[in-house]
């Protein structure tokens, strides 16, 4: 169950699983810009293009196409990339040092191409700079410093250039796009807490079902599956090997002289007894074999792909382990074991388990803490 996170610091892996999704989302949601930025800066040229030093243009353009080449050649091995490779330690940093090198190409390539003397090509630059830093918000919203830092190299060189021109107008449009990007800095703020508090709450709620789901299916006592969850699993396998026309083995397992454990000893020394037994059965066992407590003292194993012989090794080893736990004040601990195969029996599953439970008390009536083979 590690696998879902149970067992270890539950805040600690919400917080690597939000960071995860943060991930995900920035490279989902901006690949479109990926393209989005270089078409914007080719509109631009073709709109100023008898405005514009077209050597500029020309050099401009090439950096770009660079620039967005290498974030595409990211993407790619994102995307081809296994997901437990997709971890944000590994692209985080990759992806922001992209990024900053392709929003400092824009911004500053569109300072060295906006003429000193032409207002309106000094508008037009200006009006897709404003432009890309609201693409920036919406493509990078999972995280506030890149949309922040890419905002601010887009238009803070063309901004900060107007800010100090002698004409008016110009000191006026520098304004108008500081408080602009003062807003926008506020939006993107409240956009990344509001994804960042929907991921925590998506995860918190995954983990809630995953234990609660976990808890439904978990014999409380040993911390094997309960009974429904056991037939659950067993029918699923039962009926995987049949179609893979893989062998089947099931034991049934039953403690010797339980009643009188708890007779002499009491029900917690019996409990005690039970959990020795889960924690035994649960490391003996491969992920591929199915078991759980159908109650009482009485235990079941499905070994698939497995032969007869190789089953009744185990079931052996088994019987062994048991005798030799020690819960104390507990003595002489023993376990009959009954063995029923699909390479013997054409049985469906419950026809097999009835088979092996009927194995299980020939054991018993043959002196108890030994394995009996079905058929």
């Amino acid at each position: 169950m590690n696998s879902h996170g149970l067992g270890q610091d539950p805040d600690r892996v919400i917080e690597q699983q939000v960071r995860t999704d943060r991930l995900h989302q920035l490279f989902r949601q901006s690949f479109p810009a990926l393209f989005g930025s270089y078409l914007a800066a080719l509109m631009l040229c073709w709109l100023c293009w008898e405005r514009f030093d077209q050597q500029l243009i020309l050099v401009w353009l090439v950096l770009l196409a660079g620039s967005s080449l290498l974030r595409l050649q990211l993407f790619l091995e994102w995307f081809r990339c296994p997901d437990s490779e997709r971890t944000p330690a590994r692209w985080e940093r990759r992806y922001w040092l992209t990024l900053m090198l392709s929003a400092g190409i824009w911004g500053g390539g569109a300072l060295a191409v906006m003429p000193v003397d032409d207002r309106v090509s000094q508008v037009l630059v200006m009006l897709f700079a404003v432009g890309m830093s609201v693409g920036a918000v919406s493509c990078y919203s999972a995280y506030r410093y890149m949309s922040l830092g890419s905002m601010g190299l887009v238009l803070l060189p063309c901004t900060l250039w107007l800010l100090f021109q002698p004409s008016p107008m110009q000191v006026g449009v520098a304004l108008a796009v500081l408080v602009f990007s003062s807003f926008v800095a506020a939006a993107t703020h409240k956009l990344s807490d509001a994804l960042e508090k929907a991921f925590r709450l998506t995860r918190q709620m995954e983990r809630a079902h995953t234990i609660s789901t976990h808890a439904s299916q978990t014999d409380e006592l040993t911390g094997l599956m309960n009974r429904r969850a056991f037939f659950e699993q067993a029918q699923a396998l039962y009926a995987q090997c049949r179609r893979e026309q893989q062998p089947l083995c099931v034991l049934m397992l039953d403690m010797d002289h339980f009643k009188t454990i708890n007779d002499t000893y009491g029900h917690q020394a019996g409990d005690q007894v039970l959990r020795q037994i889960g924690s035994v059965i649960s490391t003996s066992f491969r992920q591929v074999d199915v078991y759980g407590r159908l109650g009482g003292e009485e235990f079941a194993i499905l070994l698939p792909n497995t032969s007869l012989e190789t089953a009744r090794s185990i079931a052996e080893q088994l019987v062994q382990a048991i005798g030799d736990l020690r819960a104390d004040p507990v003595q002489g601990l023993s376990a009959s074991l009954g063995l029923a195969s699909t390479h013997t029996q054409a049985l469906d599953l419950y026809g097999l388990m009835d088979s092996a439970d009927k194995a299980l008390y020939r054991a018993k009536a043959l002196g108890r803490n030994q394995v009996a083979v079905a058929g």
